[in-house]
């Protein structure tokens, strides 16, 4: 091969390389949004299929500090000059379009909020798209027409976003960088406006059993929300207790009367004939959920002093009676639903408490009891972690005899049980 050919191809395979290159790097694109609070809106950008990344940031301030401590000063609380909490948000553009982003964008906060959102109160909280370029700026004001549209019909005022080119911006402080990951037990604010792009009908439901005795309803956001999840996993979708529970989102509360903001998510309102009784915002572990569960199911009640307070129950109370003598089945946690003892492991002990040679296994674990002078072991419940009695070494036949109190159980028949 002469060299004016080798010369010819390294020239084709660098062009190559380049074309390549070229077509592996265009579709990268990079918008600028604020929404309030950057933490939530930044984690919601995360879990779109295509964003490559999301970062926290300040962007289009004048005469401040870009740092969190300048920009929140009572001084520019109020100062138009002030920056704008903003998430840069990195997007591969062959499989997420910039149209899905900037309808997200409106979907998850209220843009008709000036400088603020919820209990979020300062220009920093402004609602801002900081564009890069033409394209970005004519595709804004588009959605910026249609969504003002489908707000007023949903009674909704005049959008306030502000849309502006980009002329600054600067990334946050570490904190501030997927902060939900590193706060993982709070909440998230949901404080959109239940107005979507997409006008198939909502789906209305029927919230009629809602208005009847005791209920809890979990609050849940109308987006990602990592809080949400995490109270799924470690408490509500274990929860099997007698008490009823729903899930709604903030635009699904009609016909019940709601004191706390729903802007909080999750949030757990405890409600009796469709009224809230009280409720608590935000992530809450197990221990914590069962023992407010336990104030609004229990009440002032003997089941509550032996659950929380170690109580004990009164020899052959009313409870004993009920259940010295049910067929087949099994006792659950008052609480929690779960599983505790069988009936196949019940005796007559003559105490007056119920009597088991053993619990189900995993339900319930032991602790030291030193209490009144005395030594003993007790149980607990280790779904709800309720007091349930103690066990003693003097069962049948030199098995363990567990002396459980009656009014912290609920009983199911076994051809109950499915």
């Amino acid at each position: 091969m002469n060299q004016i050919n080798k010369a010819f191809i390294n020239f084709l395979v660098i062009v190559l390389a380049n074309s390549v290159y070229a077509n592996q790097t265009n579709h990268v694109q990079t918008i600028y949004l604020g929404s309030g609070c950057f933490w939530g809106a930044e984690k919601g950008y995360e879990q779109i299929e295509g964003v490559i990344d999301a970062e926290s940031g300040y962007a289009n301030g004048y005469g401040v500090k870009p740092n969190y401590r300048s920009i929140i000063q009572f001084k520019n609380k109020f100062n138009e000059n002030n920056f704008a909490e903003v998430v840069k948000i990195t997007f591969n553009s062959n499989a997420l379009s910039l149209e899905m982003i900037l309808k997200h964008f409106f979907e998850s906060h209220d843009p008709t909020q000036i400088n603020r959102q919820g209990n979020d109160i300062g220009t920093q909280y402004r609602s801002t798209i900081l564009f890069v370029n033409d394209s970005q700026k004519n595709l804004a004001e588009e959605l910026i027409n249609k969504y003002q549209i489908l707000l007023n019909e949903g009674g909704y005022g005049k959008i306030k976003t502000k849309l502006e080119q980009l002329d600054n911006f600067y990334l946050a402080e570490d904190y501030h960088q997927d902060y939900l990951k590193k706060n993982p037990n709070g909440y998230c604010p949901d404080l959109s406006t239940g107005i979507v792009f997409d006008q198939k009908e909502k789906n209305i439901l029927d919230n009629s059993y809602l208005l009847a005795g005791k209920q809890i309803l979990i609050l849940d956001s109308q987006n990602y929300c990592p809080y949400c999840e995490k109270l799924k996993n470690d408490v509500t979708d274990n929860y099997k207790g007698s008490i009823q529970m729903s899930h709604r989102t903030s635009d699904q509360l009609h016909g019940l009367q709601i004191t706390s903001p729903t802007w909080a998510t999750p949030s757990i309102i405890f409600l009796e004939d469709g009224k809230e009784v009280f409720a608590h915002q935000g992530y809450i572990d197990p221990k914590d959920f069962y023992q407010i569960l336990g104030k609004f199911k229990l009440g002032n009640s003997e089941a509550y002093n032996v659950a929380f307070n170690k109580g004990t129950d009164s020899r052959f109370c009313k409870e004993y009676q009920i259940f010295k003598n049910t067929p087949d089945g099994i006792f659950v946690d008052k609480l929690s639903g779960e599983a505790l003892f069988d009936t196949k492991d019940r005796f007559v002990s003559r105490s007056g408490w119920l009597s088991f040679t053993k619990p189900v296994d995993g339900s319930v674990y032991e602790l030291p009891d030193n209490s009144y002078g005395m030594r003993r072991t007790e149980i607990r419940s280790a779904s709800s972690d309720i007091h349930l009695g103690h066990v003693f070494d003097d069962g049948p036949n030199g098995m363990p005899r567990y002396c459980i109190n009656a009014t912290v159980l609920e009983f199911k028949a076994r051809k109950n049980i499915s």
